[in-house]
């Protein structure tokens, strides 16, 4: 009997929840780039408004970047390089969720457990794909 080779792809869990994570912080960039001040309170610290506000653009284009990146990543299948991208890339919420918390403690829970369990969502992303990676 032949043995079916792996392809990582559309298949895979990994793959979809690595799509979700490209899509969803595309989508939270270009409403930082259009909204920043709105952006800004969904994400647990609010700008204030006038020039300051420009800082929530500037953490838009690199929340696309980081979403066109993945995007091309899971284009290419090229599943190792996604791994550590992804593995890398959890710091981010990780150091987000520390952030709302040394501003607000856990007064804000909604906005920690949001920045907390993309946090986790990534970690075991992370251990799909390598997972994968070895097939």
């Amino acid at each position: 009997m032949k043995q079916q080779q792996f392809t990582w792809g559309p298949r895979t869990i990994s793959f979809w929840m690595a799509a979700l994570i490209s899509l969803g912080i595309t989508f939270i960039g270009i409403r930082y780039a259009l909204q920043p001040l709105k952006a800004s309170i969904a994400f647990g610290l609010s700008l204030p408004d006038g020039p300051t506000a420009l800082y929530g653009s500037i953490k838009g284009i690199r929340d696309v970047f980081s979403g066109l990146t993945l995007a091309y990543l899971l284009y290419s299948r090229n599943v190792r390089a996604t791994a550590f991208i992804f593995m890398f890339a959890t710091c981010i919420p990780i150091v987000d969720a520390s952030v709302v918390y040394q501003a607000h403690g856990f007064s804000n829970m909604p906005a920690f457990l949001i920045h907390s369990c993309t946090a986790l969502y990534g970690i075991i992303n992370s251990m799909l794909l390598f997972r994968d990676s070895k097939r």
